[in-house]
């Protein structure tokens, strides 16, 4: 409990700016209303809604706190109903993961034996406000020595793993999901010909079914509970990736999402330009130091 006043305390600033339309370091909009609206305006809207994906730029040091404080927020108005998903850790940590949370290891074994990210100290207010609150965090990614060998072999190479190896992972074979978020990779891989191959999209499908089956499989046994899940934005921008293969393992799951990114026109948006199919866009101060 020390751990979360301490933390509460240190971003109170923050908290109370999210509470201003025009806080100086983020502002967010909703696509629907088409107006700007502040962090608790969403905690609200989580009452008709089971997952929230934060999709985040991993070096954001705003939408860090964010993210910190959509966590607390949920945990105030659900007690006891509120869970955290991480693309950060894989799905065969998950017990090292709950074993840190019970307070059975270090935190310096936790770090090393789940393969924490480098940057795990952007996430580590999350995860001890987890451990404090006992609130369950589930390891959500594949992981990456699949991914990999996805990215070398093609999807069909996982058929071989063994039946430890295939319980990480979603039920096989993992749909590598086509139209827009197809079109969406390959613009941002150049095109075809600087693919290679299908096998990189194949291996970004992965990842993103193995984000959307783990909350599925927490969801079936937690159905009243409120999940955030945080991953990098690529996975849930408009409601693909992570997010559409979270409604086919789960296809009543109400989901919403947060597209956050730094913005060279943070100080004047132009709000029309971003997608509708995001229910949410927060912009982050570029001027802003970032973490790495």
């Amino acid at each position: 409990m020390k751990f979360s006043v301490i933390m509460i305390l240190a971003f109170l600033p923050l908290f109370a700016l999210g509470q201003q339309n025009t806080a100086p370091h983020y502002k967010i909009y909703d696509t629907k209303s088409q107006k700007m609206i502040s962090v608790d305006d969403i905690i609200n809207h989580m009452d008709k809604a089971d997952v929230l994906f934060f999709g985040e730029e991993h070096n954001d040091s705003t939408g860090h706190v964010l993210e910190f404080a959509f966590l607390n927020k949920l945990a105030l108005k659900y007690p006891g109903k509120v869970a955290l998903s991480m693309e950060m850790f894989e799905t065969d940590c998950q017990n090292v993961l709950n074993e840190y949370l019970d307070g059975q290891i270090r935190e310096k074994n936790f770090i090393n034996e789940a393969r924490a990210w480098p940057n795990y100290t952007d996430y580590r207010p999350m995860i001890e406000l987890a451990k404090t609150q006992h609130i369950p965090v589930v390891a959500a990614n594949a992981p990456a020595r699949y991914v990999n060998r996805v990215s070398r072999l093609g999807i069909n190479s996982l058929q071989s793993l063994n039946a430890i190896g295939k319980s990480w992972l979603p039920p096989l074979p993992v749909d590598t999901l086509t139209g827009a978020y197809y079109e969406k990779f390959l613009q941002i891989m150049g095109g075809h010909d600087a693919m290679g191959g299908m096998q990189i999209y194949q291996a970004q499908n992965l990842w993103d079914a193995t984000i959307g089956w783990s909350v599925a499989g927490f969801l079936k046994k937690h159905r009243d509970y409120k999940l955030l899940q945080v991953n990098g934005g690529f996975h849930s921008e408009e409601k693909l990736g992570a997010a559409a293969q979270l409604i086919k393992y789960a296809p009543k799951a109400r989901v919403l999402n947060i597209a956050c990114f730094a913005d060279d026109n943070f100080d004047n948006p132009d709000w029309s330009k971003f997608s509708k199919n995001n229910a949410y866009i927060i912009l982050t101060d570029p001027k802003l130091p970032k973490t790495f």
